[in-house]
């Protein structure tokens, strides 16, 4: 009768590579999210900025 063998490592470096692009996904989107704040602040600011100076 065969064995059905696996290799624990291959699974464990599969799951790890799968768990590294999930974490690399998820950081690009909070960036732009970041940046697209804080260039909407610095908009509101200047549109402020200027209203007071008028």
């Amino acid at each position: 009768m065969a064995r059905n063998e696996q290799d624990p490592a291959a699974s464990t470096q599969q799951f790890r590579a799968f768990a590294n692009r999930g974490e690399a996904a998820k950081k690009s989107p909070n960036t732009g999210v970041i940046v697209g704040v804080v260039v909407g602040v610095i908009v509101v600011i200047a549109v402020i900025a200027v209203l007071a100076l008028s």
